[in-house]
């Protein structure tokens, strides 16, 4: 659900504290555990680190990112994968396949250096 337009977006005091009289771009990251603090165009150069339950992610606010989230650049869980052996084996499939024309790619070009050496 939205927050209401009369109370305007969340911003954490703290964050804005700690941005406060420092120059974006600078190598400090500022560490940070508020995931619902929306962006406000004051942090826009600054580098965050989000907690995501077991680390700090690295975010580099851009402008793109005014009006959204802290917590939507630092995802709390790590996607593996679908589909198991199945998936494996068209996987490994494909893994040869480029193996296999990579080597013909480097074959092609290794003959047309003996012909040009040759000449």
């Amino acid at each position: 659900m939205a927050r209401s337009l009369k109370k305007g977006p969340y911003v954490d005091e703290k964050l804005l504290k700690k941005i406060e009289g420092k120059k974006p771009q600078t190598a400090a990251v500022i560490n940070t555990w508020a995931r619902r603090s929306q962006i406000a165009p004051e942090m826009v150069g600054f580098k965050f680190g989000v907690y995501n339950g077991r680390v700090h992610v690295e975010v580099l606010v851009s402008e793109d990112m005014v009006g959204h989230r802290l917590g939507e650049f630092s995802p709390t869980k790590k996607f593996v994968r679908h589909g198991g052996k199945m998936q494996k084996e068209m996987e490994q499939k494909a893994k040869e396949s480029e193996i296999a024309s990579a080597q013909a790619a480097k074959a092609a070009t290794d003959t047309k250096a003996a012909a040009a050496k040759k000449k």
